[in-house]
């Protein structure tokens, strides 16, 4: 790992919102939504102040990995223009910095949840932060296109960690929640990469559509939209949910492949603002909110 940027000059003075900013706050909310919704869908209760703190621990850990990924991949950042203003390519923090911040907070995430939830729930959280940070960053992210499919289980896991905080045991319900976003990662970040591939290409991050062009992209798109529906609907085919989730996930799901469709049979990408690729990209962030939404509701019906 080259350690050139941010050391070669004196650095702006830091504020707390660049320490903010490297726990990627557009990412966390998604994370702390769907660990909430799976800590809200489980069986059982659990005392508010413990819950809050479940969840408090899940959006510390995956700051904390967020944190670690900037220091790893910050002259990869100041590459691309879509991560050049981050706190470190732009020269707002050290370095080292940030990754102490990232190590205390993975660190005392993972210690909270141990000592005021449950093992389990640290186990799996210590696990996810090694799985982004380590495995998805270091190793994945750099080596191989499929990146993005091995590494999509780093997103996965709070539904799966929310449920352990109120259940204690992993069964088939958490881990179709973790399936879900699983298999909606590489559509999700393959419709991006379609029209920011440049940005990857020029740090040398070997994306799908860089590697393996548009036109397979644009297919596995399509397919794993298609898996994503039939995924989506399992929680409710083996009675876990009710029929408020499943008519939800068919709709929802439903209209995820609709808009995949354009996507998959395009041959070329105009630079347009509403092309196939954004509105696909733009719904498939509001689509996981209204499916994990739906899921929660349904589980208030039929509590």
């Amino acid at each position: 790992m080259s350690t050139t940027l941010a050391h070669t000059a004196t650095p702006l003075p830091a504020e707390w919102r660049d320490f903010f900013a490297l726990t990627k706050p557009r990412v966390m909310s998604l994370v702390v939504f769907t660990g909430l919704a799976g800590l809200l869908a489980a069986p059982g209760a659990i005392h508010p102040v413990l819950g809050f703190t479940a969840i408090l621990c899940i959006a510390m850990g995956a700051g904390g990995a967020a944190a670690l990924n900037q220091w790893w991949e910050a002259d990869l950042d100041a590459k691309m223009k879509r991560t050049a203003g981050r706190p470190l390519p732009s020269g707002r923090l050290l370095r080292n910095d940030a990754r102490d911040f990232g190590l205390l907070l993975s660190g005392a995430s993972v210690f909270v949840m141990l000592v005021a939830i449950h093992w389990l729930a640290a186990l799996v959280l210590a696990f996810s932060i090694i799985y982004y940070a380590v495995i998805y960053t270091i190793w994945l992210k750099p080596r191989t296109p499929q990146n993005i499919v091995i590494g999509g289980g780093a997103g996965a896991f709070p539904p799966l960690i929310g449920w352990i905080a109120v259940t204690g045991e992993i069964t088939l319900m958490p881990i179709l929640l973790f399936a879900i976003i699983f298999i909606w990662t590489p559509p999700h970040f393959w419709a991006l990469a379609l029209f920011v591939k440049t940005d990857y290409a020029e740090a040398g991050i070997p994306m799908m559509p860089v590697v393996a062009g548009e036109t397979s992209t644009r297919r596995q798109i399509l397919a794993y939209s298609v898996l994503l529906l039939a995924v989506s609907l399992l929680p409710w085919l083996i009675g876990g949910t009710g029929a408020l989730y499943g008519v939800s996930a068919l709709l929802l799901s439903g209209a995820f492949v609709a808009l995949s469709v354009p996507v998959g049979l395009r041959r070329s990408q105009p630079n347009d603002r509403m092309s196939p690729e954004k509105r696909l990209f733009g719904y498939s962030v509001i689509y996981l909110f209204a499916l994990f939404t739906a899921l929660v509701a349904d589980r208030m019906v039929l509590a």
